[in-house]
């Protein structure tokens, strides 16, 4: 049985979709559009202004040239450094002349002469034991290797005692003389290279072995047969019989092993040519480069460009080049700061602080370009307080956010000119870490706490600039006071801007919420006096969300809050919610759909009255969310056994489904809360049931459809509401009570199945 592929679901459409999800454009919105791009034009207008004045520093160029008697002074405003072009194309070249010609040794070739070697001996061998002559010998020898031996070489072999040893011998030396290579050279070759060694490569089982060799070592065809004689010499093991006639002998199967590679020399010339240091040269602030009356060298000239370097952007080119620097900035932090990186899609007012964030540090990095606290070399990023700029989105938005700017701002920075690599390396490093110096953050303390973690950072990160830039011991001081200052700083001003932007943005930042969940709140204490039922509901529904909020990793703070305000709209009406209710029920006498009105209305009701206290939009969209837009069943029903036909939309709530899984844990747990006082003598095992009926419920009406919540977590939130409402419903021992006429004796002892006093007291208070 054959099973069609489904189409959809292949590899190919799969791939194909998630390349659109990337690819999508978020939702052009007129206001954030405007704002990114008029801080994109402010920022450029600024940046490219300040790069340099029209004439520069040393006025017109133009005005000087090599040769000319210079008719003015040109000093030096500011330390300045810069490559000399001339000095290192020089040193490149000479660095070059000083990589060596690399030659390879041939495997193929070793063997192929020990095999030569071999079959002479064997050949030889043969013929001694057949019991030949002399004659026959030699003229055997002759037909096989003509004109490669000389009679005389030959005799002697033969009538050498020791001729059965002489594989064994030549073997040995060959050994050596292969392993040092016969080298194969041209001269011609060879002239753009170190004129006193060579590289030999050689395989080594599966690796290769690097040797470098003089020139006056290197043995070739010419000089093989001193090679020859000189190890034997030196070796002192070889019978003088063989050492007299060796050379002769071993000669017609030696040939040459290395040969040059131009391919393994020209990429040694690549590598040393990409590790040429530039030669920089330094122009100390105060220094006379032109002097007035003299004859201007090529010298002054290079030193007049170093420091009128910013005169390049004058040119169209060079202005198009940084817009387009700054362009492709912004359009990376707009990347970045999508849904897909961050998590979210931001609001307007927070794209406007983030413009506004990255318009102000990019500029401010143009204008303390420069700067100096007096010792030198200090990054000018030290008197930028970047980790000020990064820790308010991490605050206000988000930690993944706050990374995203920490690593693109000091990169805008850089790229633009006004950072170099020092103050760019302290600046990230100071962003990095207070993207997440305020992770769990609860207090305000806190904000000091992360300002000693950033400042101890940029201590480090200065310590490690100071040692690559070799600095001397005095400047260590008072630097390290200035990069400490600029972190303990940073956390202090936070606690100013705070505040306002809060409001501004309307975030529910940890600080925020922290203040909201006060219980002595106005709203709170009115919800409290006016309806007191639905406040201890709502009190019960904080700690249960606030508990599965906890086991899910979602935000427990959050879900508090939003679950103490939920049911704010029920104060313009309490009498009619039951939880408020003592004996007379008002719905009694109502007909269901107006009942249904009034429960109806406390949503509308709890939304209008969160925006005029100005809570955040997260705790606003609880409210609006906590009933989703389910049916209103009692009422519904009720309606449907008096009027037979109703329209459902009657009996349905204005919300939305939870849109995030705090909203969707504070559903449930306002459903669960006031299921679960209906149960009768409720136990665990039967709480456990009721509540998995109610979230089955909600799934199965597509409540938490939007909510991100997976299987898992529901288990999860199951059973913490079961835990947290075990404790709350415990059961408790019943007591017998005294007769009348009992009257307690003060050392009476309590019998050994009654709980001790204390106990009674402690279960009675909970």
């Amino acid at each position: 049985m054959s099973v069609k592929k489904d189409p959809e679901n292949s590899p190919g459409r799969k791939l194909w979709a998630a390349l659109l999800q990337i690819l999508k454009f978020p939702r052009f919105r007129p206001g954030p559009a405007a704002a990114t791009f008029a801080a994109f034009i402010v920022s450029s207008i600024l940046i490219v202004g300040n790069t340099g004045s029209s004439d520069g520093p040393t006025g017109d160029i133009r005005d000087f040239e090599a040769g000319r008697v210079a008719d003015r002074d040109v000093i030096a405003e500011e330390e300045v450094s810069y490559v000399d072009d001339d000095a290192t194309r020089v040193r490149g070249e000479a660095q070059k002349r000083l990589v060596p010609a690399v030659f390879r040794v041939s495997s193929f070739a070793n063997e192929e002469i020990q095999e030569s070697w071999n079959r002479f001996c064997a050949f030889a061998q043969g013929l001694f034991d057949k019991g030949a002559s002399a004659d026959a010998f030699q003229l055997a020898m002759q037909a096989e290797y003509p004109v490669s031996f000389d009679p005389d070489v030959l005799a002697a072999y033969f009538a050498d005692p020791y001729r059965s040893h002489y594989q064994e011998y030549g073997s040995a030396v060959l050994e050596n003389i292969l392993s040092r290579g016969i080298f194969n050279l041209h001269r011609e070759e060879l002239e753009l290279y170190n004129p006193d060694v060579v590289e030999l490569l050689s395989a080594a089982g599966s690796r290769t072995e690097r040797e470098r060799v003089a020139y006056s070592n290197i043995i070739t065809m010419e000089k093989l047969g001193e090679a020859i004689s000189a190890y034997i010499v030196g070796g002192g093991t070889f019978p003088f019989s063989f050492a007299r006639i060796a050379a002769a002998m071993l000669s017609p199967f030696i040939n040459e092993n290395v040969f040059f590679s131009s391919d393994d020399t020209r990429q040694r010339v690549a590598e040393t040519l990409e590790q040429v240091e530039p030669v920089i040269k330094h122009i100390d602030r105060g220094a006379r480069v032109i002097k007035k009356g003299f004859i201007i060298t090529d010298d002054n000239m290079k030193e007049l460009r170093a420091l009128n370097l910013p005169l390049s952007n004058r040119d169209l080119r060079g202005v198009a080049g940084l817009i387009l620097i700054l362009l492709l900035i912004y359009g990376l932090l707009l990347f970045l700061c999508g849904e897909m990186v961050i998590g979210k899609v931001l609001s307007n007012a927070e794209i406007y602080l983030i413009s506004v964030l990255t318009a102000a540090y990019l500029i401010g990095a143009v204008f303390v370009k420069g700067l100096s606290l007096g010792v030198e070399p200090m990054p000018v990023s030290m008197v930028l307080p970047t980790a000020l700029v990064i820790m308010l989105p991490s605050i206000l938005i988000g930690s993944r956010l706050a990374l995203v700017l920490a690593m693109v701002l000091p990169l805008g920075a850089f790229l633009s000119g006004s950072f170099d690599i020092s103050a760019y390396i302290f600046a990230l490093v100071s962003g990095i870490v207070a993207s997440y110096s305020l992770q769990g953050a609860q207090k305000r303390m806190d904000l000091v706490k992360a300002g000693l973690l950033i400042a101890g950072a940029n201590c480090v990160a200065l310590i490690a600039i100071l040692l690559i830039r070799c600095a001397g011991p005095a400047s260590y001081p008072r630097m390290l006071f200035w990069a400490a200052f600029n972190g303990i700083a940073s956390g202090m001003l936070v606690l100013g801007f705070l505040p306002p932007l809060e409001h501004a943005l309307n975030a529910a930042t940890t600080f925020r919420l922290i203040e909201l969940s006060d219980l002595n709140s106005p709203i709170l204490r009115r919800l409290f006096t006016a309806a007191s039922g639905t406040y201890s509901h709502s009190i019960m529904v904080a700690n249960l969300a606030e508990s599965a909020c906890q086991d899910i990793g979602a935000n427990p703070l959050l879900a508090r809050v939003g679950a103490y305000y939920h049911d704010i709209g029920k104060l313009e009406q309490p009498g009619y919610f039951v939880e408020n209710q003592t004996v007379y029920n008002k719905h009694d006498d109502m007909a269901p759909r107006l009942s249904a009105t009034v429960i109806r209305s406390h949503v509308k009701l709890g939304v209008e009255k969160a925006r005029s206290l100005g809570l955040p939009q997260q705790v606003i969209d609880i409210i609006a969310e906590h009933h989703g837009n389910s049916v209103i069943t009692w009422f519904y029903s009720k309606a449907l056994k008096q009027e037979g036909a109703v329209n459902i939309e009657d009996f349905t709530y204005p919300g939305t489904p939870p849109r995030s899984r705090e909203s969707a844990v504070v559903m449930l747990a306002d459903v669960t809360e006031a299921a679960v006082r209906t149960l009768n003598k409720p136990t665990a095992s039967k709480m456990e049931k009721f509540i998995q009926g109610l979230i089955d419920a909600k799934v199965e009406h597509g409540q938490l459809a939007e909510s991100e919540l997976t299987f898992r977590d529901l288990e999860t939130i199951r059973k913490a509401f079961v835990r947290v409402l075990v404790g709350y419903y415990h059961s408790r021992i019943e007591y017998p009570k005294l007769a009348k006429d009992a009257v307690p004796a003060k050392d009476v002892t309590p019998a050994k199945d009654a709980a001790p006093a204390g106990n009674d007291e402690r279960e009675g208070a909970l």
